[in-house]
């Protein structure tokens, strides 16, 4: 299976505040809305699961872009 990435810009801090390192999830909150997460803002504001609606983790590699691993 071929690789996936995100295409567009990472900000430097996910959207309750915490700095973005090496991984990030684009994921529904329990709020409703989504959201650019932290793995840490995740578990507490995540829907709790990955897949299609729900979220997807993505991973910093070696060649700087941000490969999707989940969902």
């Amino acid at each position: 299976m071929k690789n996936k990435y995100w295409m567009g810009s990472v900000p430097t801090l996910d959207d309750f505040g915490d700095p973005i390192k090496n991984v990030f999830v684009d994921g529904k909150t329990k709020y409703g809305p989504w959201a650019f997460m932290t793995p840490a803002s995740w578990r507490m504001n995540g829907v709790g699961a990955y897949g299609t609606g729900l979220g997807q983790r993505y991973v910093k590699a070696a060649n700087g872009k941000w490969m999707k691993v989940e969902g």
